[in-house]
């Protein structure tokens, strides 16, 4: 656990501007697998940008739709899962002149003009995969407590996939989508009570199936560790909110770790479906609206991501 208390709070999202059924898309050849498959895995719409929508224009609206609370930040961490979208530069001008600052248009440094954030410095963050939300605020958690001058962090994490993609990924439906929150030394809506990470970087191209088979054991091995680090047990766990993905797969993890799945919420997986990395800020953001979480409530939010990636955080109710 960090000496420096930091806090999490203001959450942001926003998603691809089309909105599509599993069936519509399944018909489409928007994925591989049958309708049905992401129907008995509780998928039911995805959200799909429309032509020239790009990972920017959600990164930007879900920062916008924090509103007057976002404050001046004194750092942005802005994540993505596929490289791709850590540049708005044409590649084709690259091809056409040579001139590698094409390929150096970051999204990061377009916000901070855009937004006016002139006093926060930048950090981009990748190689993450569908974690690289939760390791953002991880990121954010350490400088708050290595520099005295940073006592507010914008965290965005923003994806679409490229045209032509298949929207599904070790079976589960994808959605285009971003996602931000502030971390801050102030005290805000919940404390940031511990984050870790395990990478088995030897998995890099794991398959869907090979995915899939690491999941469980991963995921647990994550879980123990980390309420390990919290100075928790699973006992103390009020809420999971986990990413969006097959719903069995937590009744299986709860199976395995002793837990009440009662405990499990994730109430955009039906709506959303997996959005990439910000699963975990867009059923913490429902949760906190429906204003259920009581105070001293520990809350434990899960991700698995390529790389492969195995990413967790703790919070807890202020």
């Amino acid at each position: 656990m960090s000496a420096v208390p930091s806090y999490v709070d203001h959450f942001g999202t926003a998603v691809g501007s089309v909105k599509y059924g599993v069936e519509e898309s399944a018909a489409a050849g928007r994925t591989h697998n049958a309708a049905d498959a992401f129907l008995q895995s509780g998928f039911r719409w995805h959200h799909v940008c429309a032509d020239g929508e790009t990972a920017y224009d959600l990164a930007r609206e879900a920062v916008r739709s924090i509103g007057g609370v976002l404050g001046e930040p004194d750092a942005v961490i802005y994540a993505t899962c596929i490289p791709a979208n850590a540049n708005l530069g044409d590649p084709s001008r690259f091809a056409e002149t040579a001139d590698v600052k094409h390929l150096m248009d970051f999204p990061v440094s377009r916000l901070q003009a855009e937004l006016g954030l002139d006093r926060a410095f930048v950090v981009g963050v990748g190689q993450q995969a569908c974690t690289s939300m939760l390791g953002s605020l991880r990121l954010a958690q350490g400088l708050i407590a290595a520099d005295p001058s940073v006592s507010r962090v914008l965290c965005v994490s923003a994806d679409r996939f490229p045209p032509g993609a298949a929207y599904e990924q070790a079976y589960s439906l994808i959605s285009d989508g971003a996602a931000a929150c502030v971390v801050s030394r102030e005290p805000a809506a919940y404390r940031l009570v511990a984050c870790h990470q395990i990478t088995n970087g030897a998995m890099v191209m794991a398959d869907d199936d090979e995915t899939v088979a690491s999941y469980f054991s991963y995921t647990h091995r994550l879980v123990t560790e980390l309420l390990e680090k919290a100075g928790l047990t699973v006992a103390d766990v009020d809420w999971v909110v986990p990413q969006n993905t097959d719903a069995k797969a937590w009744q299986i993890l709860c199976r395995l770790l002793r837990m009440d799945h009662e405990r499990v919420c994730a109430p955009t997986l039906a709506d959303v479906a997996h959005m990439i990395s910000g699963d975990n800020i867009v059923n913490l953001a429902a949760l906190h609206e429906r204003g259920v979480v009581e105070t001293g409530q520990r809350l434990l939010l899960t991700m698995a991501g390529y790389g492969m990636n195995w990413q967790g955080v703790v919070l807890e109710k202020t």
